[in-house]
């Protein structure tokens, strides 16, 4: 993708052709609208829209498709528990930009929102702020997309740890509206016992009250997105799941690796999600519900795998998208 002179004009860009979203509040639109259009190369762009839900103009990243002759579908992205707030995990780690270069698919990277699963959240968070992001991704967010960057109207979901839980629980919680969800690393019910405390270990390593997010232990919202408990709605989607063991693995022996965290924080991390997707797996099988499972002997909690895994799903997502590369 090569790169791209900003635009001259625009009521929405400065003099050097960058957009400075306003702050939060600041005359968001009552229905979703793009606000305006940053571009980073010629065929990668951040996006602003006004989200209504989240009462605050958005910034999401498009890398649009390679096939620029006729309609194509769309793949959205989710970041893990850090999420970076004017870029995307997937471009910065995962070599999203190189992978994507060559495909007939617009991939759209959400970025920002740390901690919060993606999910809309009950109230608003003195830290966290308002999380509607459920609302955003589902409802507001595609028919703008597909709108101005020619879509055909199918879709795909894919994300990593918890990307990767949150891909699921939209998948589970908006029956249809994805064609295949891919999720790497992830944990999958949030109901209770050891499954809750891993979310709200997420919304509190960021300072957040899981509270605000789905109510109180006990709470129906909870059970309301528990990917396990809703499995059966994912009868009919395309599924790819994956996860290393936790031990290190070939990405753990490198220079290019902090072996202290990768190792010791993400080998743990790993382990668990090696767990979840493995009980993830077993109620898909005994619902008679198909997957691509990747479960690897070795690898942790860490981007050099989930780049692999970007490599690995596609397939099984080009098919469901109904794209032939």
């Amino acid at each position: 993708m090569s790169a791209a002179a900003p635009p001259t004009s625009g009521p929405d860009l400065g003099p050097s052709g960058e957009y400075h979203a306003p702050a939060q509040g600041d005359g968001v639109a009552t229905r979703p609208a793009i606000d305006a259009i940053e571009p980073i190369t010629d065929r990668w762009l951040r996006v602003f829209v006004q989200s209504p839900a989240m009462n605050r103009i958005v910034q999401v990243q498009v890398m649009l498709s390679a096939d620029r002759e006729r309609p194509r579908p769309t793949l959205y992205l989710l970041d893990g528990r850090g999420a970076p707030e004017r870029e995307s995990s997937w471009t910065e780690r995962g070599h999203a930009v190189e992978f994507f270069a060559d495909k007939s698919v617009n991939v759209v990277l959400a970025t920002g929102g740390p901690a919060n699963l993606y999910a809309d959240w009950q109230r608003s968070d003195p830290v966290l702020g308002t999380s509607k992001w459920e609302t955003f991704l589902t409802r507001e967010l595609p028919p703008l997309i597909d709108a101005r960057f020619d879509g055909n109207g199918r879709s795909a979901i894919e994300g990593v740890s918890m990307g990767g839980e949150a891909a699921m629980m939209l998948a589970v919680r908006n029956p249809g509206l994805y064609r295949a969800v891919a999720a790497h690393s992830g944990c999958y019910t949030v109901a209770s016992g050891a499954g809750q405390a891993q979310a709200r270990a997420i919304v509190e390593t960021y300072g957040g009250n899981a509270d605000n997010m789905f109510g109180p232990p006990g709470d129906p919202d909870w059970l309301a997105h528990d990917v396990m408990s809703h499995a059966e709605a994912l009868r009919g989607t395309a599924i790819y799941l994956s996860s290393g063991s936790g031990l290190p693995g070939e990405h753990d022996v490198t220079d290019q690796n902090d072996l202290t965290d990768t190792v010791t924080v993400g080998g743990p991390l790993e382990a668990g999600a090696y767990v979840c997707t493995v009980a993830l797996v077993d109620r898909l099988s005994r619902l008679q519900i198909p997957a691509t499972v990747n479960l690897r002997p070795t690898g942790t909690h860490s981007w050099p795998y989930w780049a692999d895994e970007l490599t690995r799903s596609w397939p099984t997502i080009a098919h469901a998208l109904h794209t032939d590369n």
